[in-house]
């Protein structure tokens, strides 16, 4: 069994946003996107995941993150909305509002806007993670997820668009499972074994409390996140 070492953890708890960027390797405008991305990471209240997509790969550089299951993730969203049209770089706040990662204003006044109405815990002892979701008195019952991510990785690009670039990469998606329901009424709990969440190269795990649309992903209400 893999044991997690005993290191200082970063957890963030009850943020206002929740920032999914859609990109790609391969894409020319994606590392103004990539970048801003790493700069709104590091504000406290925010929580950014970076989902490589695939659909670019044909170009000439299969992206070293992407999968099929991003991509797949990307079009849902744009299902939910009645949309047909997927790109990138593309950013995602709260689950609700996508606008073009590379536009600094667009980013800018949708994370102003942006809230999530209910708490998160994560507290960590003995190599468990216990989650904690607040019940909320009116809410409807939404999906518990588990998305993990590598917090870094450089990249040198040798074909595609981005030739001859060494980007670094940040928050990077590995995983996304379902957890289980929230109820609203009585709250949700769990117990999450810190050493399989962190396999596989990650080192970090977020819990996202989101609504379903008739099975396509809809606004995510809650979420917290741990790094180690």
């Amino acid at each position: 069994m893999m044991i997690v070492p005993a290191v200082a953890a970063e957890v963030r708890n009850h943020p206002h946003a929740v920032l999914e960027l859609f990109t790609s390797q391969g894409c020319s405008s994606c590392p103004g996107a990539d970048a801003k991305l790493t700069e709104l990471g590091k504000q406290p209240d925010v929580i950014a995941l970076a989902y490589h997509v695939d659909y670019w790969d044909y170009i000439g550089w299969p992206d070293t993150f992407g999968s099929k299951g991003n991509s797949d993730l990307q079009k849902s969203y744009a299902q939910s909305w009645g949309s047909s049209r997927i790109y990138t770089p593309q950013m995602i706040v709260n689950g609700h509002k996508g606008v073009i990662g590379s536009h600094d204003k667009d980013v800018t006044a949708a994370l102003s806007a942006a809230t999530l109405a209910v708490p998160v815990t994560l507290d960590f002892a003995n190599d468990i993670l216990n989650v904690d979701v607040a019940a909320a008195t009116g809410g409807a019952r939404a999906t518990l997820w588990l998305v993990t991510f590598k917090d870094h990785q450089k990249v040198v690009i040798d074909r595609g668009e981005n030739a001859g670039k060494t980007m670094d990469y940040t928050q990077i998606v590995t995983g996304r499972q379902m957890l289980g329901m929230w109820d609203p009424t009585l709250g949700t709990h769990l117990k999450l074994p810190l050493a399989e969440l962190m396999a596989g190269g990650s080192n970090g795990a977020v819990i996202l409390v989101q609504t379903d649309k008739g099975g396509l992903p809809g606004p995510i209400l809650g979420a917290a996140s741990i790094q180690l």
